[in-house]
């Protein structure tokens, strides 16, 4: 029943006395977890319900709830013992509301895993990074290493491991000429050790089918004395890092290893020849990346456009700054998926114009997605005879019931769904949609979720599966309804119904955490256990 007891600790309208009453629950409980962070979220909770949340919880609880308290700020300082409650102090730290103190504390904790949450808090006092830089577990010195700061970064950059020495290649931190030498390997000592002959002797290469539950060693890791894989991945780190200089990352464009000429492709501070090789590269990946990065000329584009792959194809067609020209041959032949391209949400009002009057439909679907529309275009787009046109524009903000209802009665059920997500949709209209036979499912889905759906419309919509859960959700069904679905067979449903602002609330009370009740109760004048329908275990 946990679970609904989640939905109770999300719902807003849930009483004080209530919300302490889960508080104890998921305090007394070892799988108060679910419960301990839908109440974090609460913006009732205040100062005093936080603490208390904290105070005296399974770890795992506490751990469930103490970043999302420590994001509003909760609990404050002064109610946090760091010896006893490290992940609610490591979780303040993490926003920086935590004091100094604590973190000298917290370096010296015996559970390496807590050093190593420490090692990526920021605005740590600098005897804490200088003894993390130093910890036993090389765990904790790599997270430092990915948030360090410059100096504290080309310092990490010479570790003996070679774990580091990758962190310190993602960190944006890192000095450029840093960064150089972890790419070309001049200047720095070679690394001594790696994770994978920290755990095998050399030379070793990790199966990638491996069946040993316990082995963390990610697939293909592999070392013959030079800690290859790390190093491999210590170059594709600083390649995919903007800090990293462009004319050293460049002259990776034509190596063998995909992994290292993918980052490159969306680099956006490379050499216009790079992205031409680029543009040319045999692994459709890497050509869809160019497609993609905003950096990239209008001529390069041109020559983008092509390209027979469908993945290049469809990422151009996202390029913030596509010529229209092209964007009318994409749109013809390539699937872009229901959203509103980035240059067609820029687009000035002649291009919109010039759009909706096109005769191709899949542009006037295109700008149909907008919605910033002027009226007329709006109407004119209402009016399409092309149905994916109409379901485009059919969600867009203005439009009245009589086009609304035009619309369903030229394309029916195409562009239901999209009528019903109209915020404009009247109650009415909503019932109509929710009642027709046979039903249009993605509508129903729609409506179970519109803030004008009426009740025999939110019932229409419990019959469809994936519609219920949301249903269960409104505030508009019925309290007695909301109530029933509590017992519902799905979790999702049951749990959205308690979290349902219109739940009664005595209906609340009677399922917010009884005492010390589980799933069966003892009958007190047999002594028997008996489930909740009643039958004797």
């Amino acid at each position: 029943m946990t679970h609904l007891l989640s939905g109770l600790a999300a719902n807003p309208s849930l009483p004080p006395d209530l919300v302490d009453r889960l508080i104890a629950f998921a305090v007394r409980e070892p799988d108060g977890g679910d419960v301990a962070a839908e109440l974090a979220g609460r913006a009732d909770l205040g100062r005093a319900r936080a603490a208390a949340l904290v105070s005296g919880a399974e770890e795992s609880v506490v751990r469930a709830c103490a970043v999302r308290l420590a994001e509003r700020g909760w609990p404050a300082a002064a109610d946090v013992d760091p010896a006893a409650q490290p992940y609610v102090a490591l979780a303040l730290l993490g926003e920086g509301a935590g004091r100094p103190e604590w973190a000298r504390l917290l370096a010296a904790d015996p559970v390496a895993e807590r050093r190593e949450l420490l090692a990526g808090c920021p605005a740590l006092p600098s005897d804490v990074v200088a003894r993390l830089a130093a910890d036993p577990d090389v765990r904790v010195v790599a997270e430092l290493a990915l948030w360090a700061a410059p100096d504290v970064a080309a310092g990490l950059a010479r570790h003996p491991h070679a774990e580091v020495r990758r962190a310190v290649a993602a960190n944006a931190s890192t000095p450029a000429a840093v960064l150089t030498a972890l790419l070309t390997g001049e200047g720095l000592p070679p690394a001594r050790r790696c994770l994978v002959c920290d755990q095998e002797e050399a030379p070793f290469v990790h199966d990638r089918e491996c069946p040993r539950p316990d082995c963390e060693l990610p697939p293909g890791a592999a070392c013959d004395g030079s800690h290859e894989s790390t190093l491999h991945e210590t170059r594709r780190a600083a390649l995919a890092n903007p800090a990293t200089p462009a004319e050293a990352a460049a002259g990776y464009v034509d190596h063998p290893s995909l992994l290292l000429r993918r980052p490159l492709a969306t680099r956006q501070d490379l050499p216009p020849p790079v992205y031409a090789r680029l543009a040319a590269d045999e692994a459709p990946g890497v050509r869809a990346d160019v497609a993609a990065n905003p950096a990239v000329d209008v001529s390069l584009l041109r020559v983008l456009a092509g390209d027979r792959s469908p993945d290049v194809r469809r990422e151009l067609a996202h390029h913030p700054r596509l010529p229209l020209d092209l964007l009318a041959d994409l749109a013809a032949t390539t699937r872009i998926g229901a959203t509103l391209l980035p240059r067609v949400a820029a687009a000035s009002p002649a291009e919109v114009a010039e759009l909706a009057a096109s005769p191709v439909p899949a542009l006037r679907m295109l700008v149909a997605r907008r919605r910033d529309l002027p009226p007329e275009i709006r109407s004119a787009l209402a009016r399409d005879p092309d149905a994916k046109v109409a379901k485009s524009v059919a969600a867009h903000p203005g439009l009245d019931e009589g086009q609304l209802r035009a619309m369903v009665a030229r394309h029916g059920a195409q562009v239901a769904a999209s009528v019903a997500a109209n915020p404009d949709a009247t109650p009415a209209l909503l019932e109509e949609l929710a009642g027709q036979r046979p039903p249009a499912r993605r509508a129903l889905r729609e409506i179970a979720g519109h803030r004008s759906a009426t009740n025999p419309a939110l019932l229409a919509c419990l019959a469809d599966p994936r519609a219920r859960p949301v249903a269960a959700g409104h505030p508009g069904l019925p309290p007695r309804v909301i109530a029933e679905l509590l017992r519902d067979d799905d979790r999702q449903v049951s749990e959205a119904a308690a979290a349902n602002p219109s739940l009664p609330h005595a209906v609340m009370a009677e399922h917010a955490a009884p005492t010390d009740r589980t799933d069966t109760e003892t009958d007190e004048e047999t002594g028997t256990e008996t489930d909740e329908e009643g039958a004797s275990a």
